[in-house]
């Protein structure tokens, strides 16, 4: 019977030692497995999720940075409507101040024209007066030469021509 006890050429003891170790090894692996295969999976599923809702918050800002950054090129393209709006409206309004600016103008240079004729009529009927006077003077001085003198046509015409050259030296003289 000592043959049956071994086995594979081994000892009972021995075997029965493997066995027990191999039992041993297996419940220390199912502790170590619940005190620390389950935190560090713990720690790893943590971790993922962790990751995942980076992830998705990561998403969800780009969306939000794509919706902000759509809602800036339209503000912005308002805001280039509004201005071009704005730069129109100053151009009629510029175009509008120069029509009034410049038929204000043209109403100025008409009145200043206008009161230029006035004094230049005035001028011209100042003159006229003035020369009518001379006229008036000379032909005084001739009547009184005529009647002093009772002479004839010869000496008249001598007088004519006195009375002129001193009415032409008068008249341009003043």
């Amino acid at each position: 019977m000592e043959e049956m006890t071994r086995l594979f050429d081994l000892d009972i003891q021995l075997l029965y030692d493997v066995v027990l170790m191999a039992i041993a090894v297996f419940f220390l692996f199912l502790f170590l497995s619940k005190m620390l295969f389950d935190p560090v999976r713990q720690m790893l599923t943590d971790r993922q999720d962790k990751i995942a809702g980076e992830l998705s918050g990561a998403r969800k800002d780009r969306k939000d940075a794509a919706a902000l950054r759509a809602e800036y090129e339209a503000k912005l393209k308002e805001v280039g409507k509004e201005a071009e709006q704005i730069l129109s409206e100053a151009r009629q309004k510029a175009g509008k101040n120069a029509v009034r600016i410049e038929s204000e103008a043209k109403e100025e240079a008409a009145r200043i024209i206008q009161r230029a004729n006035q004094e230049a009529e005035l001028s011209k009927k100042r003159m006229l007066d003035e020369v009518k006077q001379e006229i008036i003077t000379v032909a005084s001085m001739m009547a009184a030469k005529v009647i002093a003198a009772n002479i004839d046509a010869s000496i008249q015409k001598t007088l004519l021509e006195e009375t002129l050259k001193e009415m032409s030296d008068s008249t341009w003289q003043n």
